[in-house]
């Protein structure tokens, strides 16, 4: 595809107009006015996001003055496909101003919509005899009105609807013939029927017409909504200590990543890795040529992003990794690090790509007080910006090419939103199953608006957030405000990177409540590997790092020694799986309960088919109890009714608004309710 994308010309959310005083000579402007057009975001800067197979509502407000009839429709089309506009009538909100219509979403990519508006001088017409009928006047004169205005439809209707419109007129008196009061009664019942009128409403000379901009809406696919990552660090799925393992041993540990109920098996960097500079164990500077470095320090002398570091494998073993995950009914995500080592062939082959100090040096990552010496940043603002943003997208197809279609990307808030913008939307006009995933731990709005600029995913605050006032603060910001339109948050419990004090001091417990609130509060989150074995050592007091964390040297795991929370887990997503309610965001609810370490809240289906109701204490430590608050009338309960507990079976048969329960922590810290009916 060519370069030179203008993102907003490229998106088609419109082009500002400046205001000017002289009045147009072609034609009068249009009296209609379509306002308040739904869904947009950012008067249309952006699109909103939805699912495919899901059904999207337009919706606007659509004014004119006087008493005149509209005709509206929602034109709309998938873009890249047919370049012809469907079309289908809004329907009218009585007293509000307010036109709707809904359309099933079934195709993946950018959905385009406009609406537009008219005079329906033929149903007006229809209706003023309607009333003259009704207070019995002749309405004979304006019978023959009608029937003029149908055959002025003729002209502009294609060929098919041309000749129903002549069957239909065929014998009908002409604006020169006189007709009894009778005859035109039962003519205007015969052209006033639905099938014929809507007919001519969409072929009769539009006057007064009037056009919304064009705009957009994104499609992905349901794993974009709903999905669970598991984070496998390839080179530490086998079983020979101080040695690599390899795509074929991460292919043996995907049976037990299925079991654990995980949807998508993200792998960090599968690129060779640097020389200069290497980090060894707990991120020191490395004292041997046997440490193998940091995942993220990207490329050697035998290649860069393109390619695999040999210790994993060929790329034969890769395919049968895709492949294998995917016989299991699971997708294999790779991370997008677009980074690069001092001994990546970027730095030789484009050393304009790069950030230099005034010694004429490359500078190296830095984020105060730390300064990554094993890592340059790439500088996307630079004189070649073009060559490498082509480049970078080359990365992606090139990956896709291999398999991949889901991309989770290290530090996007790192580069500029417009190189996003643009490489999420040119591969989604290409492949638009392609899903990716934000790792932005940044401030709320520059996460924000990533999201906004083409992330389908997005990671969240979740991870440091405990307390139940924290909990219902980060709730309410980001899974029950309006950014549910673009910003689809995934809950990792924890990552390479976070350790949390939380996770640190609460031990097994802390584990199995941080699993049931991100797997329950989100239709889509994430662990990382360890987690299941509730891995919580860190590198010193205060620290959020791994002690002899992977991430710089080769580790070993016994992925079933005692302690482990992976039957747990693999019950909670059973869970998720077998609930639709729990497939969603925008159907979440925070309910009352007295206290403060226990947090309660509900999700549930539009038909009240499926009603989950969730409560966890948040202290690993200690008991507690609290009487939680149910919404008996929106869940239209009356009496005494049972809701079951899925993960321990157990039936409870209460009563009314208000319920006694009790968690302690170390025998199951949460209750996942289903209303039984």
């Amino acid at each position: 595809m060519s370069f030179g994308i203008d993102p907003v010309k490229h998106l088609g959310f419109g082009t500002y107009v400046k205001p000017t005083r002289r009045i147009s000579e072609s034609h009068q402007p249009s009296a209609i006015q379509i306002l308040d057009v739904s869904p947009q975001l950012d008067c249309a800067r952006f699109p909103p996001k939805r699912i495919q197979g899901e059904e999207l509502t337009v919706s606007a407000d659509i004014l004119k003055p006087g008493h005149e009839l509209l005709a509206v429709n929602l034109a709309w089309r998938m873009r890249g496909g047919d370049e012809n506009w469907n079309r289908q009538a809004m329907e009218f909100v009585f007293n509000e101003d307010r036109w709707t219509a809904t359309v099933l979403l079934d195709q993946l990519g950018f959905f385009e919509f406009f609406i537009e508006a008219w005079n329906d001088r033929y149903s007006k017409k229809i209706q003023e005899i309607d009333r003259w009928l009704k207070s019995g006047e002749d309405v004979s004169a304006d019978v023959i009105d009608l029937i003029e205005l149908a055959r002025a439809a003729i002209e502009s209707a294609p060929s098919s609807a041309r000749d129903l419109i002549i069957d239909r007129l065929n014998g009908l008196p002409d604006g020169t013939s006189s007709i009894s009061s009778h005859e035109a009664e039962q003519i205007a019942k015969r052209l006033s029927e639905e099938s014929f009128s809507s007919l001519i409403i969409a072929n009769l000379d539009k006057k007064e017409y009037s056009q919304s901009g064009v705009f957009t809406v994104i499609v992905d696919r349901p794993v974009a909504r709903y999905s669970a990552w598991y984070e496998m660090f390839h080179r530490s799925q086998g079983t020979v200590e101080n040695k690599s393992a390899t795509f074929k041993d991460c292919e043996k540990r995907l049976e037990d990543v299925k079991r654990m109920g995980f949807d998508i098996v993200y792998l960090p960097p599968v690129h060779p890795i640097g020389h200069t500079n290497r980090r060894g164990p707990n991120n020191t500077k490395s004292e041997s040529k046997e440490d193998p470095g940091s995942l993220w320090a990207i490329g050697d002398e035998s290649g860069g992003h393109n390619t695999l570091h040999q210790d994993l494998g060929t790329f034969e073993d890769f395919a049968a990794l895709v492949s294998k995950a995917k016989d299991l009914g699971m997708e294999v995500a790779l991370d997008l690090a677009f980074q690069v080592s001092p001994d990546h062939p970027y730095v030789r082959e484009h050393p304009q790509w790069f950030f230099y100090r005034k010694d004429g040096t490359i500078r190296f990552a830095e984020n105060p007080p730390k300064r990554y010496y094993d890592i340059y940043p790439l500088n996307f603002e630079n004189d070649d910006w073009k060559s490498l943003w082509e480049e970078l997208r080359r990365v992606v197809e090139f990956w896709i090419d291999h398999g991949v279609r889901i991309f989770r990307v290290d530090n996007p808030h790192t580069k500029p939103v417009p190189f996003w913008e643009w490489l999420t939307s040119t591969i989604r006009l290409e492949h638009p199953e392609v899903i990716f995933l934000s790792e932005a731990f940044t401030r709320p709005k520059p996460m924000k608006l990533l999201a906004k600029a083409g992330f389908d995913q997005s990671y969240t605050y979740f991870t440091w957030k405990n307390t139940k006032y924290e909990l219902t603060e980060f709730i309410r910001e980001f899974l029950l405000s309006e950014i549910s339109e673009y910003y689809r948050p995934n809950l990792f419990t924890n990552t390479p990177d976070i350790l949390s004090e939380y996770l640190q001091t609460g031990g097994r417990p802390a584990f199995k409540i941080r699993e049931a609130l991100a797997a329950t509060l989100s239709a889509s989150y994430g662990i990382y590997n360890g987690f299941e074995l509730c891995e919580n050592k860190p590198k010193s007091k205060g620290s959020e790092e791994y002690l002899n964390s992977e991430k710089y040297q080769y580790k070993v795991w016994d992925w079933d020694r005692e302690g482990n929370i992976k039957n747990y887990i693999s019950k909670i997503n059973k869970i998720r799986k077998e609930n639709p309610a729990l497939h969603q965001n925008s159907n979440l609810k925070l309910l009352d309960c007295y206290g403060d370490q226990i947090i309660f809240y509900g999700k549930w289906s539009r038909d009240l088919g499926n009603v989950i109701l969730v409560a966890v204490n948040l202290d690993p430590f200690s008991v507690h109890e609290t009487t939680v608050t149910v919404p008996i009338q929106e869940l239209h309960l009356t009496g005494s009714y049972v809701v079951r507990d899925l993960i321990t079976e157990r039936n409870f048969v209460w009563n009314g608004e208000r319920n006694y329960i009790r968690l302690d922590p170390n025998v199951e810290p949460a209750h996942v309710l289903r209303l039984e009916k």
